[in-house]
């Protein structure tokens, strides 16, 4: 892991602004804007067939009732001037912080201080906000297939390469076969950046402890850097699948975890996570000198980042309370079920699925002689469902969609019955 000066990749030719080329290099047309585009085609076709959307990355519970009530708490204490809070802490309030450490950590025997947590507005934010003080010329390795933003993010930083064939040729692809319960293999060569999911999105998977410890081992040994993203870690339901890579020994030496309120507490609209950044964790300069990442990072946010909200940092520290325990493991059970009953009833049919065991996604295997779109649209019109064609999720995701739980239990229920009868 080392910082980089970034070359300019042209020579200035006036005195115009001039764009990040790399920015340019992203595809004009991407999975989701096709969709979308297929979507609003079909409704006018259609326009009296009903739609059922499960391609949605979205949440449809709304927030529980305790946090609901912390949040108007909050806005009063706005409306005064003795309770006024205008700039926070960068990091995030000290109460929310300790609440995190308390709830998630510590009681799976991991210990952190309170400057080892950054509170954010969301994960897809921060991951490219992580990538602006990591050198331009960093190896890049990705599981396949996998969330969009990791890759997307260094193709703006400029880590990317050029993109061919539907790859990028500076990027790592980790392949998550069907054959090996779409667990990425070790790489046998060092790489600088690796961004690992547990439970995965889209394949569903979910590294062990002895897995993840191999990915931690190899981290250690090749001074890789692990972006490991937590995100749904709240819908594990084994014992033995970490839900944190810091319950791994020597984790803190060469990761920053990743986690959000969005999935499990219903902040998609109100945008609030965190990320940790160990004092253990240390990159390295060009010269060789190492240098703490946690107070890079606390400098870079104190430059860029005026905080969460007080209003938002109130609501996601009523998770953490008796009642919001209790109503945010309701929400979380809501989903689950809506994921084993989806399961259960097209597991009767003859399509291969998977997922659904630690995340409320089911991977399916497109029939042979179909690719990934092809299906999306014969299900679209055949069972007038909306799934994610695989290819959205990198290369690695050819052969596959996505269908989402976090819809209506009346939705899933009736995609059920189209999906069972057009199959």
């Amino acid at each position: 892991m080392y910082f980089s000066v970034l070359l300019c990749p042209y020579i200035k030719k006036s005195n115009m602004a001039l764009v990040n080329e790399y920015f340019l290099e992203l595809p004009k047309e991407t999975v989701f804007s096709n969709i979308t585009k297929e979507v609003e085609i079909f409704k006018v076709i259609r326009p009296t067939s009903q739609l059922i959307d499960l391609s949605i990355n979205d949440v449809t519970c709304s927030l529980a009732e305790h946090i609901v009530e912390n949040m108007h708490k909050a806005v009063n204490e706005m409306a005064e001037s003795s309770t006024f809070h205008g700039y926070g802490p960068e990091q995030g309030y000290v109460f929310l912080r300790e609440a995190i450490i308390k709830n998630d950590f510590n009681t799976r025997g991991i210990h952190l201080s309170p400057d080892e947590i950054f509170v954010n507005d969301g994960i897809k934010s921060e991951i490219g906000n992580i990538g602006e003080i990591l050198g331009s010329d960093n190896a890049v390795g990705v599981t396949d297939p996998i969330y969009p933003v990791y890759v997307e993010s260094n193709v703006i930083s400029g880590r990317a390469g050029i993109f061919r064939n539907g790859h990028w040729s500076n990027v790592n692809y980790l392949e998550c076969l069907e054959s090996n319960g779409f667990i990425p293999q070790i790489p046998d060569r060092p790489i600088d950046i690796v961004y690992l999911c547990s439970p995965n999105n889209p394949t569903g998977m979910a590294f062990s402890k002895s897995q993840l410890k191999k990915w931690v081992d190899y981290a250690l040994k090749n001074n890789t850097l692990i972006l490991f993203d937590a995100t749904y870690e709240a819908y594990i339901q084994a014992p033995n699948i970490p839900h944190s890579i810091y319950e791994i020994r020597g984790a803190k030496k060469v990761a920053i975890e990743l986690r959000s309120f969005s999935r499990t507490a219903g902040f998609t609209g109100i945008r609030c996570g965190y990320t940790v950044i160990p004092k253990e964790l240390n990159v390295q300069t060009l010269d060789g000198r190492l240098l703490s990442m946690n107070s890079l990072w606390n400098y870079r946010q104190r430059i860029r980042f005026n905080g969460v909200s007080y209003v938002t940092q109130c609501a996601a520290a009523a998770i953490y309370t008796d009642e919001g325990k209790v109503e945010v493991e309701k929400t979380i059970e809501y989903y689950m079920k809506n994921v084993m009953l989806m399961r259960r009833g097209l597991s009767q049919t003859r399509i291969r699925l998977y997922g659904g065991e630690h995340i409320p996604y089911l991977w399916i295997k497109v029939p042979q002689g179909h690719t990934s779109l092809e299906y999306f649209r014969l299900m679209l019109y055949g069972a007038n469902v909306v799934c994610t064609p695989g290819t959205a999720f990198g290369p690695g995701g050819e052969g596959y969609v996505r269908l989402s739980a976090f819809a209506t239990r009346e939705e899933c229920e009736k995609a059920v019955e189209k999906l069972r009868e057009w199959l």
